[in-house]
């Protein structure tokens, strides 16, 4: 069993505020490898340095910012680790294209847009209209490097 921390703080780097470890990157493993995980919500001055130190296998965190207890943080932890088991999102090939998968090189999804195709005078891109998968394909690549060199909010 693993038994993770849900947690503002990285104890191998504590000055960087956040765990560094990416939740993409840890749940995609921890589903992978059928861990049975245990999550602990610290609340209000979190926890006890002594249970840190010596039953905690793992820290993650969501961002950095202040809440009251782990509880919140803990579901979006769920979400994130539920969504790679088989069968969660009813189609698997639904989490292989998304943002910071391996298909995307680790960047942000693209922008998606739906019918019609125009609104308000605001135009789908013509090449999401063209019908040729190869520069669609590329297109959305292009988009998401583009994304993943903004800065975040």
């Amino acid at each position: 069993m693993r038994l993770l921390v849900v947690n503002w703080q990285d104890r191998e780097n504590p000055l960087a505020g956040g765990a560094e470890i990416h939740l993409h990157e840890i749940f995609g493993r921890l589903a992978a490898q059928g861990n049975e995980i245990t999550l602990l919500c610290g609340r209000y001055e979190g926890f006890d340095e002594r249970i840190l130190e010596h039953f905690v296998s793992d820290q993650v965190s969501i961002g950095r910012y202040v809440l009251a207890g782990g509880e919140l943080a803990a579901m979006v932890v769920l979400d994130t680790m539920l969504r790679k088991l088989p069968g969660v999102l009813g189609d698997d090939e639904s989490a292989v294209e998304e943002s910071f998968s391996e298909a995307l090189e680790g960047a942000p999804e693209y922008p998606h847009y739906t019918r019609p195709a125009e609104w308000r005078g605001w135009a789908v891109p013509d090449v999401l209209l063209s019908g040729h998968h190869a520069r669609v394909d590329e297109w959305r690549r292009a988009q998401s490097r583009l994304r993943a060199e903004r800065p975040l909010p």
